[in-house]
């Protein structure tokens, strides 16, 4: 190796330690400090939407309620203790009665509250916030055509948002080149919209929401054990390549987590 390779890495690993003991803060609590600051909640500010409203020209798919029948596996026990991260899928389909069961088991909401302020789902959020949005890259899904969907919670339906050219290549291109990504039924593609945890939590808001998106992901991986379905969660991915797939604005509304989920032999 080079003495300019050598320096140049030399250079770039001591910025990297640096930028890592600084992010150290964000996995500390804030609780107790900045005690004397207004929250958007204590202002009186109305709560920011619990879900995005579907294009008005969009085609909304119902789906049927999840049921009990559709789990195999039914002891918590065996779930886990099979749990592991799998990235290879055979080409069965999923049906849809397992992606609304999956669906229900990451964002299923349980209870709504006076004048929809907060809800209770399937899986634990601070503050009963729930920043999330559900995005579905559908390749094999028995009934639905390909292409890139939005799960709507509190209709318990998919909005069919477009379908996209090459979506395989864009997909493990957007995952670093994590080619399971692309090659799986689905992938469940979630954002996070932050201002929903922020309009009551403010600067304790970044470690609340990282902890929320590893419930949901959790959740996922014991859902996908219970129906003979594997799922490996990502967090390596190109934000803006992701954001782009997805045409959100990347600042508001951004991608923080996928996880490609298929049939395991």
């Amino acid at each position: 190796m080079s003495d300019d390779r050598m320096n140049e890495l030399e250079t770039n690993t001591a910025e990297a330690i640096k930028i890592t003991m600084g992010k150290r803060k964000d996995m500390k609590s804030t609780f107790g400090v900045y005690k004397e600051h207004l929250t958007d909640q204590m202002k009186g500010v109305t709560p920011p939407p619990l879900s995005k409203i579907a294009g008005k020209k969009n085609k909304i798919i119902k789906l049927p309620e999840p049921e009990k029948k559709t789990v195999l596996e039914t002891h918590i026990f065996n779930c886990i203790e099979s749990r592991k991260s799998r990235r290879k899928f055979s080409p069965e389909p999923l049906s849809v009665a397992e992606l609304t069961y999956l669906l229900w088991a990451t964002q299923g909401v349980r209870k709504t509250f006076s004048h929809n302020t907060h809800a209770l789902r399937t899986v634990p959020s601070a503050g009963a916030r729930h920043p999330f949005e559900t995005y579905l890259a559908v390749n094999s899904i028995e009934g639905l055509e390909p292409g890139l969907y939005r799960y709507l919670p509190f209709e318990n339906s998919l909005e069919y948002l477009e379908a996209i050219e090459q979506m395989e290549e864009k997909l493990i291109e957007g995952a670093l080149d994590q080619v399971f990504a692309g090659q799986c039924a689905v992938s469940f593609i979630w954002t996070v919209i932050p201002y929903r945890t922020e309009w009551r939590y403010t600067v304790k808001s970044s470690k609340i929401i990282l902890l929320d998106a590893g419930h949901m992901a959790q959740n996922l991986y014991m859902a996908c054990e219970s129906i003979n379905c594997g799922t490996c969660a990502i967090g390596a991915y190109d934000q803006k390549k992701m954001d782009d797939l997805l045409g959100i604005d990347g600042e508001e509304e951004f991608t923080i987590y996928l996880s490609p989920v298929g049939k395991y032999s």
